[in-house]
């Protein structure tokens, strides 16, 4: 029996469901029930009938999906993989924010903890931020944590002014317009999508700005035969099974999540055999963080 014969047979058994993220390794995202950008994963958290779920992402994902779930088994199979961005900004820092803003709404990038987004008004991802930012009238205040590129380029889209907080993806961070403009070189006319985490210079000279999910609803609708592709290399994978007759090249070839990638077929197995990692959230966190998450999705 080969080990993906076995993650099956235990998955049957147990009634699991597999998620994983866009930036899973290729043979993850083969294993998995769904995969996505991290709104589709909020969306099918939200309305899973299995009594366990395998989050296959990094701990603020599976966080997420227990929030969503309280009555479920949300295992993590790499309890290790954390976010750097979602670790930049604290409960109490956030509350001191909002302490020299009284009256601002918050909203918070799901790449955060529980205790962040139970500090705020709304969550949003990188496919709705706008929506979500839009349904607030043009004079409320706004704080944006953590990530100040998402933030920046929200309210640009909005011809509006956030109040930022610092933080940032160091996978995307990384990128430049530098590299752009090579790549631009080495396959001319190729449409250039990179990912609103990208740093301000970077976003300006791209064709489009997506989350991994607009991505690939992006290119189904092209007829180009060549991307460029600005965010973590992982995507590529779906974009080119989605997209057999295109081709996809990375901006940056470093540009891997290291958390991302420590998701193994072994650790998914071994999560069903052992029970392992499960990840709860607390209340009365979880209920406060719960009424964020709704907000988004009901946006």
């Amino acid at each position: 029996m080969t080990i993906v014969e076995e993650i099956r047979k235990l998955q049957a058994a147990r009634k699991a469901i597999i998620l994983a993220h866009n930036y899973q390794p290729a043979e993850i995202q083969e294993l998995a029930d769904f995969t996505g950008d991290s709104l589709e994963l909020a969306r099918k958290a939200a309305g899973v009938s299995e009594e366990v779920v395998v989050f296959c992402g990094v701990h603020f994902m599976a966080e997420t999906a227990a929030i969503l779930n309280p009555n479920k088994t949300v295992l993590l199979p790499t309890p290790d993989a954390g976010c750097p961005m979602a670790d930049m900004i604290t409960g109490e820092q956030l509350r001191d924010l909002k302490a020299k803003h009284p009256g601002a709404k918050v909203l918070c990038y799901v790449n955060s903890t529980a205790e962040i987004k139970a500090e705020s008004d709304c969550c949003v991802t990188s496919s709705n931020a706008v929506a979500v930012a839009r349904s607030f009238t043009a004079d409320q205040k706004i704080i944006f944590v953590p990530d100040q590129h998402l933030g920046s380029w929200t309210a640009e889209q909005l011809g509006r002014s956030f109040i930022l907080w610092p933080g940032f993806c160091p996978t995307h961070a990384r990128m430049t317009d530098r590299q752009i403009a090579l790549a631009r070189e080495a396959h001319p006319g190729a449409p250039v999508l990179v990912h609103p985490e990208c740093p301000k210079g970077v976003r300006d000279v791209a064709d489009q700005v997506l989350s991994t999910g607009g991505m690939c609803r992006y290119v189904k609708g092209r007829t180009e035969p060549v991307f460029l592709i600005g965010t973590e290399t992982g995507i590529i994978h779906r974009l080119q099974k989605e997209n057999p007759e295109k081709q996809f090249y990375p901006i940056l070839e470093s540009a891997v999540c290291p958390n991302m990638k420590k998701t193994t077929l072994e650790k998914v197995l071994w999560s069903l055999k052992e029970n392992q990692t499960v990840v709860r959230v607390e209340e009365p966190i979880a209920s406060r963080a719960r009424k964020s998450i709704e907000a988004m999705l009901a946006v």
